[in-house]
């Protein structure tokens, strides 16, 4: 629409509203204030009024018993089905809502899982770091002194974690 033509339809609304006593005080006076100063605006109102006018005289279409009737058995006949439709998909849509919460359930434990294990420290950590000295715990109470073991780790004899019992 080009503004020309929604400022005719503004001024067609807001007579139509005028004519309606849709307006409030402000709006009133604001269109009287026009109808006094603008006769352009005061003939689209007079057409409006005989439009109106005319449309009182035109004869009231007659509605029977029988078309109230049925129409408000196709509206029941629609709603009916309507919530029929909304029935049928319940069984559905709580499927998919379990399936959901299941998921976020199972997502939830391996996420919690997951951070436990990264947060969590092991506590056989220290005895797996240690295993190698605790295979060779027998041969280490045969040494005399911690200086003998030293020495013997100076010379890389415990490097791969296994002793030479012929030495």
């Amino acid at each position: 629409m080009t503004e020309h033509e929604n400022t005719q339809q503004d001024l067609h609304d807001e007579l139509t509203a005028y004519l309606d006593g849709e307006l409030d005080a402000e709006g009133v006076r604001r269109v009287e204030q026009r109808l006094a100063r603008d006769a352009a605006y005061h003939a689209e109102l007079r057409r409006l009024e005989r439009a109106w006018n005319l449309l009182d005289r035109l004869p009231r279409a007659a509605v029977d018993e029988r078309f109230a009737k049925t129409t408000i058995e196709m509206i029941a006949v629609a709603a009916s089905h309507d919530a029929e439709a909304v029935q049928d998909s319940w069984p559905r849509r709580r499927r998919r809502q379990r399936l959901w919460g299941a998921l976020g359930l199972v997502l939830a434990v391996v996420a919690g899982f997951g951070i436990g294990h990264l947060i969590w420290p092991n506590p056989n950590q220290q005895l797996i770091e240690d295993l190698p000295v605790l295979q060779n715990l027998e041969l280490y109470y045969q040494a005399d002194n911690i200086e003998f073991l030293r020495l013997l780790d100076s010379e890389n004899l415990f490097s791969d974690g296994e002793t030479d019992h012929a030495g």
